[in-house]
């Protein structure tokens, strides 16, 4: 089973979505037979390199959403990251374009290591006050990733990954992904946002039954038991 998650690691609720769809991962009987595999999503590609404000000053002036609006919001989705175990802190998030990371976790993806990049960005992004757009930062994550100096320099020296980000950005507009988290099982099944693990845990079972169906062998009529007795 392959599953496919769009998400921009400047959004709050995909952090949220990736906890809530690893505690049912987490119970699924067949985990092992899983493979889940990230994909680029920007929801703001036009952010510069570095924006010159709060996160409540980019989402009031840029996206024209109240500031008590803004803030109402941050406390909503702080409570619903604190229930999965995650302390967001919006008073300290660095707004930054996340174009770089996404091209890190590419990279990280070549050797394995997708999704300890992906935890990592979202956590340093929302937890800990990191800019995501600093060459200095990604550089110092990857290297504690264990990847390559030489593959890491060449995030910030050529184009690198970001024609596999702009394919992953477009492969979502064009299957329909409108907002993220959006989860995709084996290109049958599309499951938006941060839905409750126990959603996520159903689609999981009715996905891997459609695909390996229980096929009964041997005649229907041979002998055994059932609710009104065994056969004689």
């Amino acid at each position: 089973m392959k599953i496919e998650i769009w998400s921009d690691v400047a959004c709050p609720w995909c952090y949220i979505g990736k906890r809530r769809f690893e505690a049912a991962l987490a119970d699924f009987p067949h985990k092992d037979s899983v493979e889940v595999q990230w994909r680029s999503y920007q929801l703001d590609p036009s952010i510069p390199g570095h924006y010159d404000g709060t996160e409540l000053d980019y989402l009031s002036t840029r996206k024209g959403m109240a500031p008590a609006q803004v803030s109402k919001m941050f406390e909503h989705v702080a409570e619903q990251g604190k229930g999965e175990g995650l302390n967001y802190r919006f008073d300290n998030v660095v707004v930054a374009n996340s174009f770089t990371a996404h091209r890190l976790i590419h990279l990280a993806a070549a050797h394995g290591k997708q999704d300890q990049a992906k935890e990592r960005l979202l956590s340093d992004h929302f937890e800990h006050g990191k800019d995501i757009g600093s060459q200095e930062y990604l550089t110092s994550l990857g290297t504690e990733l264990g990847l390559d100096a030489v593959e890491l320099a060449e995030l910030f020296t050529t184009d690198k990954y970001a024609d596999a980000v702009r394919k992953d950005i477009a492969e979502a507009r064009a299957i329909g992904v409108t907002g993220v988290p959006f989860f995709v099982i084996d290109r049958k099944y599309g499951i938006s946002g941060a839905q409750p693990a126990e959603l996520f845990a159903q689609a999981l079972d009715q996905a891997w039954q459609e695909a390996n169906p229980l096929v009964t062998v041997g005649s229907s009529d041979a002998e055994s038991c059932g609710p009104d007795g065994c056969a004689v």
